[in-house]
């Protein structure tokens, strides 16, 4: 495991801003742990995945909007974490 380099907020210390939004009805929620936010990005990206195939595989038309929806989710959601990473680096 590498450490931080000195100045770098720890990502267990920072939170989500909760600017991001996704299709303009939804908003990423502000201070929620970087530990919880990427631990559920994890899952999005893994059901993206999962239905990506679905969709190549089977033709599902279904599972590629799912899929390009999520995406859309997980994108405002690591866009939303950098936000955050600059605004804690900002404030040491």
């Amino acid at each position: 495991m590498t450490n931080s380099a000195p100045g770098t907020p720890h990502p267990s210390h920072s939170s989500t801003v909760g600017r991001e939004t996704c299709m303009d009805l939804f908003r990423v929620q502000a201070n929620i742990p970087f530990n919880h936010a990427f631990s559920e990005l994890s899952v999005m990206l893994g059901c993206i995945n999962h239905l990506t195939t679905e969709a190549e595989m089977e033709n599902d038309r279904l599972a590629g909007s799912a899929a390009r929806i999520l995406s859309g989710f997980a994108k405002a959601l690591i866009d939303d974490i950098e936000l955050g990473l600059n605004k804690a680096s900002v404030q040491l």
